[in-house]
């Protein structure tokens, strides 16, 4: 392997490696149901949300970014709700919101 192809193998793994994970805090607004968690943005625009609900459901899902500032994700909890969101940051904060099985929730980030 020459030393240039080398080079761009290694610059490739670490750029795929970069990562930037956050809290995140909100509510379901029906019920006031806490929920915390994390967001993980990756290099290329997508990203994971993993949120724990007050009753002990585990909501997870994924997101991508739809402009540089803007993005959209569904998630899917243990306890059988589903649901869609939508997001603003500005890199390392932000808010969303979305509903789970049609009730609304907010979050925070960062």
């Amino acid at each position: 392997m020459s030393l240039r192809t080398w080079a761009l193998a290694a610059v490739a793994v670490a750029l795929s490696a970069c990562t930037l994970t956050l809290p995140v805090t909100g509510q379901l607004q029906s019920t006031n149901e806490a929920l915390v968690g994390t967001a993980t943005g990756h290099m290329d625009g997508a990203g994971e949300l993993d949120l724990t609900l007050a009753t002990g459901a585990r909501c997870t899902g994924r997101f991508v970014y739809i402009t540089g500032r803007q993005g959209s994700g569904t998630l899917i909890c243990t306890d059988g709700r589903t649901g869609k969101f939508t997001f603003v940051s500005t890199g390392q904060r932000g808010l969303g919101d979305g509903t789970l099985d049609g009730a609304p929730f907010t979050f925070t980030f960062g």
